[in-house]
């Protein structure tokens, strides 16, 4: 499991870790009677969202005792492009929590590689269900057995980590399905016939003629 060293912070210094290089933020959740201020190292910050994202626990280390955390949401910069605050998540280790998973798909269809179709993906996440330590951070799913038109994953199909059940979904439920690739109309190349067109030697035609003078 990943873990992410702490320390308590006071109110009122989030500028001040800032320029320090680390960023301010909040544990809350299972477990925490009073949201917990802490400060964390950004780059051991954004190492720890490499390696969970925001469905795989991470251990918060270094405070009165560990905390078993999801990365739930952070804020960042739009000037500077750097995280500024996080909000941890805190799970009890002993309690199944449901969270949404990103589809990893791996592999080559040799529908696709043929030509044949294309890969069209209808589920991006999934929700599943798992205690914090067998929470994965993504599920892989094989597209190397998508060999024609029509050829389908289903969730049924899909290969869960030990420990980890679906939610919220039937087993025939499509994940992905290789399409017939849509031929463009071609357009309407027929030469004109100009002979066929009458042309007028007047420029325009008044709608009544004027009475002739008498």
């Amino acid at each position: 499991m990943t873990t992410l060293s702490a320390t308590t912070r006071n109110a009122g210094t989030s500028e001040a870790l800032r320029a320090e290089g680390k960023i301010p933020a909040v544990i809350y959740g299972k477990g925490v009677k009073e949201t917990l201020s802490i400060a964390i190292d950004r780059e051991s910050f954004k190492k720890a969202w490499a390696a969970a994202g925001s469905s795989t626990a991470v251990t918060i280390t270094g405070l009165d005792h560990d905390h078993d955390v999801i990365i739930h949401d952070f804020q960042i910069d739009p000037a500077t492009d750097m995280v500024i605050h996080a909000d941890l998540l805190a799970l009890d280790k002993n309690t199944k929590v449901s969270v949404e998973v990103e589809l990893e798909f791996i592999g080559t269809s040799p529908a696709v590689k043929s030509g044949l179709g294309i890969l069209e993906k209808v589920l991006h996440n999934v929700e599943v269900e798992a205690l914090p330590k067998n929470l994965p951070k993504s599920i892989e799913v094989s597209i190397d057995g998508l060999e024609e038109v029509g050829s389908a994953i289903h969730i049924k199909d899909l290969n869960l980590p030990s420990g980890v059940e679906l939610k919220g979904h039937d087993d025939e439920d499509t994940v992905a399905v290789i399409s017939a690739i849509k031929e463009e109309k071609e357009e309407d190349s027929t030469p004109i016939d100009f002979s066929a067109i009458e042309v007028s030697d007047q420029k325009g035609k008044k709608e009544e003629e004027a009475p002739a003078a008498e």
